[in-house]
């Protein structure tokens, strides 16, 4: 598929999906990053006729879910159960969905692998792929390839890149690149002022080295998305400025078809 540009609703906090969609179409994306939230209007509690209507409103946009942008911690201390049935909703959702992709986020110490292997054949059934964020407790590339390794099946286990967790714990991205080889499933473009100041900042505009990123990943195959945190740091600019940002950026390494 080459590289599909798609924007997180991260960057978007309380903002409906139709008007979501229709700023991710004005900026040339082909996809939606769902964030799955009891803030948004896209939770783990959303009803089956809720749940249809989204999927045609995109479909209707002409946009793919990229990915839906789940809080499930498969790393977590504690009993299995509740990471397991929390993973269990998510794929549930994503298939009625029509999305192809979950994040889930490390969260811990815990051992992930049951976790993970009690999902397996409800993704490969769904035909939905779980990736692992670098991310907490596993920022790195090689630490977050650790979660989902032990499979040996990239198609339905792999680790979403997050540009700035594995630079700030000191892995470079050609590190990165390397480690992950088959199990790299997604990457967010992101940036922030410094190692020591993690303040989001547009694209472009702070110390992470997208410029590497970006040609590292030129002969790479798939979703490239903006996470812009503006959930978690409300007096961020709206989602337009990092968003024209990452387009820009995009059309520079983005991989021409044909």
């Amino acid at each position: 598929m080459g590289w599909g540009f798609a924007v997180s609703t991260l960057g978007m906090p309380g903002i409906p999906v139709r008007e979501a969609a229709r700023t991710a179409r004005a900026h040339g994306c082909a996809g939606l990053e769902l964030r799955v939230h009891p803030d948004e209007e896209v939770h783990l509690g959303l009803s089956g006729p809720a749940t249809d209507a989204v999927r045609s409103l995109l479909d209707s946009e002409n946009l793919t879910i990229s990915c839906l942008a789940g809080y499930a911690k498969v790393a977590a201390p504690g009993a299995d159960r509740p990471v397991v049935d929390e993973l269990k909703a998510l794929i549930a959702l994503a298939e009625r969905l029509g999305a192809a992709q979950i994040r889930v986020f490390p969260g811990g110490d815990g051992d992930a692998r049951p976790r993970i292997a009690a999902v397996l054949d409800e993704l490969r059934d769904a035909g939905v792929r779980l990736l692992v964020e670098t991310h907490d407790s596993h920022p790195t590339g090689a630490a977050a390839r650790s979660l989902v390794d032990g499979f040996g099946e990239p198609d339905l286990a792999a680790v979403l890149w997050d540009a700035v967790h594995p630079w700030r714990a000191g892995e470079n991205p050609a590190v990165t690149q390397e480690v992950l080889g088959p199990y790299l499933g997604y990457f967010q473009v992101k940036d922030v002022r410094s190692r020591e100041t993690p303040n989001p900042v547009p694209p472009g505009e702070g110390a992470v080295p997208l410029d590497d990123c970006g040609a590292l990943l030129r002969s790479w195959s798939g979703w490239v998305s903006l996470e812009w945190e503006k959930a978690w740091y409300r007096d961020l600019a709206p989602v337009d400025v990092p968003l024209r940002a990452a387009a820009a950026w995009f059309d520079r390494y983005v991989t021409p078809s044909g």
